[in-house]
Parts: C-alpha cells; sequence; structure tokens
C-alpha cells in the first residue's frame, strides 16, 4: 500500500494528504484500522497528515487515538464536542493542511490503498466521491434488504437533490484543499445528510464533482441504521433544499492541480 520516495512533512511544510477520520466510540475499530491509516500516510509521497476527530466518544477513542499520536507525529487528535458524523468531518477538513483533503470511515470498509485512485496521477478534480454503484465497483458481504433500502434512499437523493449521483453516501470523499474549506465552512448540517448538503454546495458553486469506483466491505458493526436514520436523512433533504435553494448554480472554470 506504500509508494515510493515518501518523506514526512516537516512542520512548516504542507503535506500533499490530509486523512480526516471521523470517530464516535470507536474503540473496538480504531486498534484495527488507525495502524493501516498510519502505514499508509508514513509512506505516502510527498507526506500526509492524519485528522482523527473525536465526536464526543465516551469510550477509549479519544485515549487510543492519543496514544498512537504520542508515537505517530503524522497523526493529530481533535475533538468535536457536538454530535454528528457532518460535524466532525466539518472540524476536521477545515483544519486540515493538505493539498488534498480525503475523509474516510473508522472502519476503513474501504481498501486504504484505493485512496491512490482519488489523487493525481490518476485523477485532479475538485471533488472525487468513492461510489459503490459505478461501472467497476465492488461490494462484498452486503444484506441483500440493506442495498435495496440504500438504493431507495439514493432514488430520493437523485429526485430532491442530486441527479446522477448514483451513491452519495459512502464515506470516502476527496476534496482539493480550497475546495474542501470552501463547502465546509458553508455547511449546516451535522448528521448522516451533511454528505448530500456538501455535494448539491459543490454544484451549485461549480465545482466539478467525478464519481470514483471502489471496493466496498461491509461490516457487521455499522453504526446507520436504515429506517430510523433513513427517515431522518429523508427530512434532512428537505430542509437541505430549502436551505440552498437561493444559491444559483454557476459555472467554473477547471483548475489543474498536482
Amino acid at each position: 500500500m506504500s509508494q515510493t520516495g515518501a518523506r514526512r512533512p516537516g512542520a512548516s511544510q504542507a503535506p500533499r494528504l490530509s486523512l480526516v477520520i471521523p470517530a464516535h466510540n470507536e474503540e473496538a475499530r480504531l486498534p484495527h484500522s488507525l495502524p493501516q491509516a498510519i502505514e499508509f500516510a508514513a509512506s505516502f509521497a510527498g507526506g500526509a497528515e492524519i485528522l482523527l476527530v473525536d465526536n464526543a466518544s465516551t469510550d477509549r477513542t479519544r485515549a487510543i487515538a492519543e496514544a498512537a499520536a504520542a508515537a505517530h507525529p503524522e497523526l493529530r487528535v481533535l475533538a468535536e464536542p457536538r454530535r454528528g458524523k457532518g460535524a466532525a468531518v466539518r472540524r476536521g477538513a477545515l483544519a486540515a493542511r493538505g493539498a488534498w483533503v480525503f475523509f474516510a470511515d473508522a472502519d476503513l470498509s474501504m481498501p486504504i490503498e484505493q485512496i491512490l485512485r482519488f489523487l493525481p496521477p490518476a485523477l485532479a478534480t475538485d471533488v472525487a466521491i468513492a461510489s459503490r454503484e459505478a461501472p467497476g465497483a465492488r461490494r462484498f458481504g452486503e444484506p441483500p434488504g440493506r442495498h435495496r433500502l440504500g438504493r431507495l434512499f439514493n432514488w430520493l437523493v437523485q429526485v430532491l437533490a442530486l441527479p446522477g449521483i448514483r451513491d452519495s453516501q459512502c464515506g470516502f470523499k476527496c476534496f482539493r484543499r480550497e475546495v474542501a474549506h470552501d463547502l465546509f465552512a458553508r455547511q449546516v448540517e451535522d448528521g448522516w445528510a451533511f454528505d448530500v448538503e456538501i455535494l448539491l454546495l459543490a454544484r451549485r458553486l461549480g465545482y466539478q464533482v467525478v464519481e470514483v469506483p471502489i471496493d466496498w466491505h461491509y461490516r457487521q458493526q455499522s453504526r446507520v441504521r436504515p429506517l430510523r436514520d433513513g427517515w431522518e436523512m429523508a427530512l434532512a433533504l428537505l430542509r437541505i433544499r430549502r436551505r440552498h435553494r437561493g444559491l444559483a448554480q454557476r459555472s467554473r472554470a477547471p483548475n489543474r492541480q498536482e
């Protein structure tokens, strides 16, 4: 999973990549996933930082992360007391120093080396989102009923907010730093629907959004509760539509960066 030519950025040198990991009560997952992220970051060409955002955890999440950070300077631990994945990702994205900002679920249900699919030389765009539905994507282990519920919610997302986006909710997304700072500074939603708000804002502000097919492995301990969270997210979609209906869509000239 490593790249050659890696160098660790100094205190004054911005890294090429910022990896943001929101974490709420993840003491069971972090001992497995955090070493993978640290290994990837330590060997990443151009330098990488990890920003683990403790989102009001009541277990040992923060202690585990801080112990790892003491031994690995590429890892920073941030605290976000406001509950909600959207709040945690916003905290990390706005603190990111990397040229590219990538946020990832703490369970690493996407193999971490596939981050390279979102970055130059493989891809250079304003916003790149992982897709479990794009041609070439592969799913492993997901119960059929859960998949059908996900497809139903995506249909609603496309009707109300994001036509043509096949998978708005996969928890792996990449942004140019200046794009991330612009979008997350405007974000209001703190819950699961924050992805929809970010992507709607990106489109309305003229940023290019590209779906990237990935391999995705269903984790039994997923925190998403399809029925209850799906209903709450549907209500959030209506809020998002109302909130940003006055934001006129505009085009933007391509921005090339590596």
